[in-house]
């Protein structure tokens, strides 16, 4: 399915947020409390647009790991990469339930958009956890549930009819179908704290953002 989504990801993004992606990955990167010379690894990176929003941040003497496990979303993110000219930064495929690097090996690890697809996600934090250094931070950015009204109404009008159709129209239908349902049975963001808990991180914030529509969480490996 994330393999077949790939050639309109970027385009339904922007429409879908109205172009406020960018700036939210912008939020989560800052959140990751970055310096020069710091190594990351950004989860479920996609087409690459966290990954390159963290490399300006740990420049010069950093560098930036993006992995995922769609080769045509890594395809596009080594092209937008070349086409930008950007250093420092190299997509590689990884499952995020078995990622194949060493303990402590990061200074930081981010996922943007992605925990909500973890086929097991405690596992899944747990491996990120694994591999951040002691101190090192965890960075999650995903799409929550508004429970107030108006936008809880417009939020599910959007998501539960609107997204499906844009779907339908760019020919991806089923995976536009999913994301909606992925997000209704993603826990709300005190209980994705609590599970972060559990994996073995501490010092755990949140914010949210766009109305209740977006989170980004963070944590320290004890």
């Amino acid at each position: 399915m994330f393999d077949r989504v790939a050639g309109h990801y970027d385009t339904l993004n922007s429409v879908m947020s109205a172009g406020l992606h960018h700036r939210w990955r912008e939020r989560a990167a800052k959140r990751a409390e970055l310096s020069p010379g710091d190594s990351v690894l950004d989860v479920c990176c996609g087409t690459g647009d966290l990954a390159l929003e963290l490399s300006s941040r740990v420049m010069p003497g950093g560098h930036v790991i993006g992995c995922d496990f769609s080769e045509p979303m890594l395809d596009l993110a080594r092209e937008k990469t070349s086409a930008r000219g950007v250093e420092g930064v190299r997509f590689e495929w990884a499952d995020a339930l078995q990622l194949p690097y060493d303990a402590g090996r990061f200074d930081a690890v981010t996922v943007g958009f992605g925990v909500r697809n973890f086929a097991d996600r405690e596992r899944g934090l747990r491996e990120m956890t694994r591999v951040l250094r002691p101190g090192g931070r965890l960075v999650i950015l995903e799409i929550t549930q508004p429970t107030r009204p108006p936008l809880s109404t417009f939020f599910s009008l959007w998501f539960d009819r609107i997204v499906p159709l844009l779907g339908a129209v760019a020919g991806n239908a089923e995976a536009y179908e999913y994301l909606p349902e992925s997000v209704r049975s993603f826990p709300a963001p005190k209980a994705l704290a609590a599970e972060m808990s559990a994996a073995g991180l501490e010092r755990i914030r949140y914010t949210v953002l766009a109305g209740g529509i977006i989170a980004i969480h963070s944590g320290a490996r004890v």
